[in-house]
C-alpha cells in the first residue's frame, strides 16, 4: 500500500501559514534548513540546488511571518546574500499585518569578518543587527560597522571573546524581534542547540543521495539530546518532504 503525506500543492498560502505558526510563542526560534536523504545540508558546496520550488516557497512564508532573519556571518558569504529585501506580495501582508515592510537581518559573527560596503548594509531597507563577541564590539572594526548596522556584544561575562549562542534569543527579544527565522549555517546550529535555544526545526528532505564529504546540518556538541515533535510532513513536488517539529516540552516532575 502507498501512503503519502497531504500534498503542499492543495494547500494556500494562508492554509500553509496557519500550519507553520501553529504552537509558535513569543519570542520563539524557528531554524530552517534543506538536507539529502543521506543528511547532507549541501550538495557542490551550497544549500541552494536542494528542495526545488516548493521548498523556495515555505521559505518565502517563513520569511514573511518573521520579525529578524538571523544568519551566521559564513553562511551569509558562502549563500551570496544580499540584502534582506521581501517580494510584494511578501511586504502587501506585512503591511495587512502591521509588520515593517521587511525583517531586520540578523548577521553572528565572532570575528565582525564582515564589509561594511557590501550591499547587504548599504541597500538594506532596515538597519542590520551585528551580533558579535564583547571583545570584537569594542574593536576597530565594529567602529566601521556601526555607521552601517548596530553592532551587539553578544558574550557571557566569562568568555569575552565568543559569542553566547543562548544569549541571542533574548536580545533580539529584547529589541522587540520576537519571531526569529535562522537560515544557518550548521555551525551556528550546533551551537543554538547546544544553548538549548531551539524552539523549531523546519526541515525540507531532498529526494537526493549526495554520497560526498557535505556537512550535516548542525556541528558541534551538544550536553544531551533536545527532544523534538512533529507537527506536519507534507509532499511536494518531485518528492521532496516538508516537515516541522517543534520542542518537546516534557512535564514537569511531581
Amino acid at each position: 500500500m502507498n501512503v503519502l503525506p497531504p500534498s503542499i500543492a492543495d494547500l494556500s498560502d494562508d492554509d500553509l501559514l496557519d500550519l507553520y505558526t501553529a504552537d509558535a510563542g513569543d519570542p520563539w526560534l524557528r531554524v530552517n534548513f534543506v538536507a539529502t536523504l543521506d543528511g547532507s545540508a549541501s550538495a557542490a558546496g551550497v544549500s541552494g540546488s536542494l528542495g526545488g520550488d516548493d521548498d523556495l516557497r515555505v521559505f518565502d512564508l517563513l520569511r514573511r511571518v518573521a520579525d529578524v532573519v538571523l544568519v551566521a556571518a559564513g553562511t551569509v558569504r558562502d549563500e551570496g546574500y544580499g540584502p534582506m529585501v521581501l517580494h510584494d506580495t511578501d511586504v502587501a501582508w506585512r503591511r495587512a499585518h502591521g509588520k515593517p515592510d521587511h525583517p531586520v537581518f540578523a548577521i553572528v559573527t565572532g570575528s565582525l569578518s564582515l564589509d561594511p560596503t557590501s550591499r547587504v548594509f548599504t541597500e538594506a531597507p532596515s538597519r542590520p543587527i551585528v551580533l558579535t563577541s564583547a571583545t570584537a564590539a569594542a574593536s576597530s572594526k565594529a567602529q566601521a560597522l556601526a555607521e552601517v548596522a548596530d553592532v551587539v556584544p553578544c558574550s557571557a561575562d566569562d568568555e569575552p571573546d565568543s559569542v553566547d549562542a543562548g544569549r541571542i534569543r533574548g536580545l533580539l527579544a529584547d529589541r522587540g524581534l520576537g519571531t526569529i527565522h535562522c537560515e544557518g549555517g550548521p555551525s551556528f546550529l550546533g551551537a543554538l542547540i547546544a544553548a538549548d535555544a531551539v524552539d523549531e526545526l523546519t526541515l525540507t528532505i531532498d529526494p537526493s543521495l549526495e554520497g560526498g564529504s557535505g556537512p550535516r546540518i548542525a556541528r558541534g556538541e551538544s550536553p544531551e539530546l533536545r527532544r523534538m515533535r512533529p507537527t506536519h510532513v507534507l509532499l511536494g513536488a518531485g518528492g521532496v518532504l516538508l516537515t516541522r517539529y517543534v520542542r518537546a516540552r516534557l512535564p514537569r516532575p511531581r
